[in-house]
């Protein structure tokens, strides 16, 4: 709810709030939305490989609610915001651009709220998914029906932010129409660390890139190994210890089989 109570409306402050033009203001956002939606890339690569998915998501959270506090502030305070024309200033007053003291701080709020979802958005699903487990047959059925109600959340606040919200904003106050978010927000990571002790946690796995590496040069180094005629034998251990150990096993397929000499 919090990131799209923002970026529901977020071109309307910037044109009537801040006084931006409409193609400079469109371009703001475009940046912003391209931010958000790339440092979860950063985010899920962090929780693989060092801080596991629970620190992640409490450490961009805590960036997330910072980022949601100034912005907060930034579309409340007088002094941190053009004057408005509802304030009984001057007429010519009210066209008057934001200074460059106040244009950061909202680009500032903002970028810190693209840092905060690059490590909420890829890892609070994958952490709901890691309770279930898939060699457990409830459990799996569990987890169709956590992904089912995951959903229906995430288009409830969307449907909530691009109404309720964006009616408080432009009708009541854009304090107000942030801070309601940014209170959400807080309430639900509050939630969120009430469950910690229930919680399963798994381990970080390393860095995907050195797997890769490992793979390619194995590769190169045995490419003139014949290759068995029963693919079985490509495998490090028996279909049995996979299961014991409740490892999937990458079953074989017949693509790709070209490059075989």
């Amino acid at each position: 709810m919090a990131y799209y109570g923002i970026a529901a409306n977020l071109v309307t402050y910037l044109t009537k709030k801040l006084h931006e033009g409409t193609v400079t203001s469109s371009n703001n956002v475009t940046n912003w939305l391209g931010t958000v939606w790339m440092t979860p890339i950063l985010g899920a690569y962090i929780a693989d490989a060092y801080l596991g998915r629970y620190w992640t998501f409490i450490s961009a959270s805590v960036v997330y609610l910072m980022g949601m506090f100034l912005l907060t502030l930034a579309v409340s305070l007088p002094s941190l915001r053009p004057p408005s024309c509802a304030s009984g200033i001057k007429e010519e007053e009210c066209d008057k651009h934001a200074s460059g003291l106040q244009i950061g701080i909202f680009y500032c709020a903002l970028y810190i709220i693209a840092v905060g979802t690059g490590g909420t958005k890829p890892n609070i699903s994958t952490m709901g998914a890691d309770q279930f487990d898939d060699f457990e047959p409830k459990e799996r059925t569990q987890k169709l029906s956590f992904f089912n109600w995951w959903m229906f959340s995430i288009f409830f606040g969307t449907l909530f932010a691009d109404t309720f919200l964006i009616y408080v904003q432009e009708k009541l106050s854009w304090g107000l129409g942030y801070g309601l978010p940014t209170l959400g927000l807080a309430l639900s990571v509050l939630v969120f660390l009430v469950g910690t002790p229930f919680y399963r946690h798994k381990a970080p796995s390393g860095s995907p890139f050195s797997r890769i590496a490992q793979v390619l040069v194995a590769s190169i180094r045995k490419r003139k190994l014949p290759v068995p005629s029963d693919p079985k034998e490509l495998y490090e251990l028996s279909l049995e210890r996979y299961a014991e150990s409740k490892k999937f096993r990458i079953d074989h397929s017949t693509s790709m089989r070209f490059t075989l000499p």
